[in-house]
């Protein structure tokens, strides 16, 4: 059966961020956490994911990622099994690899054997304090949000939490101590067909950005690239989100950077993300239809954020290691000799 957004899903209250969308194929949904070490090139990525493909069963993957900067090294595993025996219920995820609880005060365990070892984590997080904590849409209509077009919905409830507990990997054992991090949630009936995806904290700004490049198909004809930006800080919201305005947006994707400049009422943006002196995983995103797509993804990208509003003082924020960055791409990288 072929899910198709229905004219209720536009009337009425919206439903929550984190509410499940999932209502039969063709669908992919996913919930995700990620935390960098304030201090240290360290990270990690966290998802709990609904496959719906249009032949075949639906089945539920747990993905883990650690990357750590300093020794150039990566942990990774994804696990999958069927979604008749997971449970993917309000604010409760469980798969045999994987216990999550959203919220503003939740927690996430569980355990992966990957080809670098057994990894473990029991990390609890609650939202920050910083009013850059409230929830963010990229999307600046509800039709976007809940419409027929795009195909994907992205979703941030919690764009700046603190996480603490412990990670197990091979060799050692990594104590995590309020450490920045975000959740995220996004769905759709297929991935978009190509894009840039970034986001960073600053938690010293009371700040953070996330923004995207993209190409989708419409009517079977590939767009120019589309781009959006959302920066909060402290109580002030920057939206460039002129998604389909080509004339005052500029965006570059090259195979390790982005970079994205924006026009809006409210001022202009630029953003640069440079993950290539950083380590990569290389995903393998299947798509309900059956055909794949692969997304590069690091959590260590190089950022450096302007903003110059058009009532105010401009300012510039930067990290040397705090960007989650993501492309997605339809073709695979002779880089990457595996694929997650």
């Amino acid at each position: 059966m072929t899910a198709r957004p229905r004219l209720a899903s536009l009337l009425g209250p919206e439903p929550t961020d984190n509410a499940l969308r999932y209502a039969g194929a063709p669908h992919v949904e996913s919930y995700f956490l990620r935390a960098n070490d304030p201090e240290r090139p360290r990270a990690f990525w966290l998802k709990q994911c609904i496959l719906a493909p249009v032949k075949g069963p639906a089945v539920a993957e747990s993905w883990f990622i650690w990357f750590d900067g300093e020794r150039n090294r990566t942990i990774a595993q994804r696990h999958q099994e069927p979604l008749e025996g997971a449970r993917f219920a309000p604010d409760d995820v469980l798969t045999n690899a994987m216990t999550l609880r959203l919220g503003a005060e939740g927690f996430v365990k569980g355990e992966v054997n990957a080809p670098e070892g057994r990894a473990r984590f029991d990390l609890t997080f609650r939202k920050d304090a910083s009013p850059a904590a409230r929830p963010l849409s990229i999307f600046p209509w509800r039709l976007l949000r809940s419409g027929p077009f795009p195909r994907a919905k992205p979703l941030t409830p919690f764009p700046f939490l603190r996480f603490s507990g412990a990670l197990e990997l091979p060799g050692e054992t990594v104590q995590v101590k309020g450490w920045p991090g975000m959740q995220g949630h996004n769905w759709g009936n297929e991935h978009t067909f190509e894009y840039a995806w970034g986001q960073c904290l600053f938690p010293e700004a009371d700040a953070m950005v996330e923004g995207f490049s993209a190409r989708v198909k419409v009517a079977g004809r590939l767009t120019p690239r589309l781009s959006a930006l959302v920066v909060q800080k402290g109580p002030r919201v920057y939206r460039f989100d002129a998604i389909f305005d080509g004339w005052r947006q500029r965006a570059t994707v090259d195979q390790d950077t982005w970079t994205v400049a924006l026009r809006g009422d409210d001022g202009d943006v630029s953003l640069s993300m440079d993950a290539r002196r950083q380590p990569m995983v290389c995903l393998g995103y299947d798509n309900p239809d059956g055909e794949r797509t692969y997304c590069f993804n690091s959590k260590l990208a190089a950022v450096e954020l302007t903003v110059r509003p058009s009532d105010g003082a401009s300012f510039t924020l930067t990290s040397s290691h705090g960007g989650a960055l993501e492309f997605l791409r339809r073709q695979p990288d002779p880089r990457f000799s595996r694929v997650v």
